[in-house]
């Protein structure tokens, strides 16, 4: 299963099971040291010890270094090929095509232009890409097997020749390179609309291509349509530990979401029942070695200058310790995702001896995916964020959009929302059962979010950028943002679908707009 590789994932044993369904699979004892592993895994935030008390100190306003960033996924394989076609002078006919090569040094000199510029681009991209050798294609034969190639993307350049039909037939998603300034003028910058995509008619009639698959001179578009891609590849195929089964928001998302899951994105499932889970978490209990670990990364947690405790020291203990039973069921079943599906209820939070709200937070801030609930609908889109720009996701409930603002809450929030810093935070009780630890995270004025929000039926996702511009503290789930609306925010009130929505820092509307015409069957309505 491709993922990033943290210590706890090797590639072990995994099951798919339905919906619901409990996994057949008998608890077993856990391994000390590996126990031990999985929770020192936690990314350490200061080395100061705290007393066991829980009164509030002053807290800094400014965000954190971590000095980690979030792992990366699989490289994206990306194979460029130059597409052309020499000409031979005949007398009193034309001859040749639009288009400046036309001689072989013409052909050398822009394959050694565009190997630079695939240097270039590599070094540029903020994600693993790996770029295969360019393929010089003049013929039919020479196309054909540029397209059988094993990548994730082909990258055409399209100087010429009609063997780019073939290039752009090809199974593996494809995007066009167009020159008009940046170097040689190309053939297909008069054709690829008409020729292509309109097959010499009015309307569009490719099955593979479309204009957004096109690109004149602009490596920086080229850049974020690779970027969605890599989101993609690496979103497919997630492997998720449902703690309590799945159970989702919604009756359309109990019905509808792991059957989508799994047969549009390639999910997998690990069922584990709470029974299971308070057995592993009750053996880690009983270790005084695991205890006095978590209770060590607890301090570590609470010395950093930019976090301040609101409620009992012994409830972050305990999320470490259930942070840790988690990781080492992920290492098992090579998931990336978890979640709880019973989240609020009190047979977890008895369990835990706290919600799981923090929890979630500190997954999120490794670079797992971890949410409320097991609910796909919102697992899908925040996986996806997640793997787009590589920052952690905060799923929280919506409210009513009005003046142009659009606020969102929950208690669950990732501390490292630009993928390095931590923001500052206060670890407060869960809102609803005024209990245990869950996250205050003071979010960065001005900052640039993208929001989505998927709708229950798993056949729509919406979405708009805006800018936070105010993080207050109402009596309602810790975690709030106040965002200020980039676009119509009128037609996001009359159309909005859905309730739970992902958030995470920077613009990537585009990247999640473009990824979603590559896996299909969903549409997507950007309100920026």
């Amino acid at each position: 299963m491709k993922r990033f590789e943290h210590p706890h994932i090797r590639g072990l044993r995994r099951s798919c099971c339905s919906c619901g369904e409990q996994s057949k699979r008998t608890a077993t004892d856990i391994s000390r040291r590996s126990f031990l592993g999985s929770l020192a895994g936690t990314a350490a935030m200061g080395s100061l010890v705290l007393g066991q008390t829980s009164q509030a100190r002053a807290v800094s306003t400014k965000p954190v270094p971590s000095g980690m960033a979030l792992p990366f996924g699989e490289a994206l394989r990306v194979k460029p090929v130059l597409a052309y076609q020499l000409p031979t002078r005949q007398e009193k006919q034309s001859w040749r095509n639009y288009g400046g090569l036309q001689r072989r040094s013409d052909v050398n000199e822009e394959a050694g232009r565009i190997t630079a510029e695939l240097k270039q681009l590599v070094s540029d991209a903020e994600f693993p890409m790996e770029v295969l050798p360019l393929s010089l294609v003049d013929t039919d034969q020479k196309a054909d097997e540029a397209a059988a190639t094993d990548c994730d993307v082909l990258l055409i350049y399209a100087a010429g020749g009609w063997q780019v039909y073939e290039l752009a037939a090809s199974k593996t998603p494809s995007v066009m390179f167009l020159r008009h300034k940046s170097g040689y003028h190309y053939l297909w910058y008069e054709i690829a609309h008409w020729r292509l995509l309109r097959k010499n008619g009015d309307t569009f009639e490719d099955p593979n291509m479309d204009v957004d698959d096109i690109v004149v001179d602009d490596y920086g578009e080229v850049l974020w349509r690779l970027r969605a891609m890599y989101g993609l590849k690496n979103a497919r195929g997630t492997t998720m530990l449902a703690i309590g089964g799945l159970r989702a928001y919604s009756d359309p998302g109990q019905k509808l979401g792991a059957t989508h899951a799994k047969d549009l994105w390639g999910y997998e499932f690990e069922i584990v029942s709470e029974a299971e889970f308070a057995e592993r978490l009750n053996k880690a209990r009983a270790d005084k070695d695991v205890v006095n670990l978590a209770r060590r990364k607890a301090d570590e947690l609470l010395s950093a200058p930019n976090v301040t405790l609101e409620t009992s020291r012994k409830f972050v203990v305990n999320s470490f310790l259930a942070l840790g039973v988690c990781k080492e069921l992920m290492g098992e079943s090579g998931a990336t995702n978890f979640g709880f599906a019973n989240c609020m209820g009190r047979s977890v939070i008895e369990m835990l001896d706290t919600p799981p709200c923090l929890v979630l937070s500190l997954a999120n801030d490794e670079g797992h995916t971890a949410y409320c609930h097991t609910d796909l609908t919102h697992t899908v889109p925040g996986v996806l964020l997640r793997w787009i720009a590589n920052r952690p996701t905060f799923v929280c409930n919506s409210h009513l959009p009005h003046d142009g603002i659009f606020t969102v809450a929950h208690c669950a929030a990732p501390r490292k929302m630009n993928g390095r810093d931590c923001e500052p935070t206060r670890i407060m009780t869960h809102f609803e059962s005024d209990y245990g630890a869950a996250t205050k995270v003071e979010y960065t004025k001005g900052q640039i979010v993208t929001v989505v929000i998927p709708n229950l039926h798993c056949t729509k996702w919406q979405g708009f950028r805006g800018r936070v511009v105010d993080s207050p503290s109402h009596p309602a789930c810790r975690s709030q943002i106040d965002i200020a609306i980039d676009g119509d925010s009128r037609k996001l009130l009359t159309d909005m679908q859905g309730f739970h929505v992902q958030v995470c820092y920077g613009d990537y509307l585009r990247e999640v707009g473009y990824a979603l015409k590559k896996i299909g069957k969903i549409e997507w309505q950007s309100f920026s």
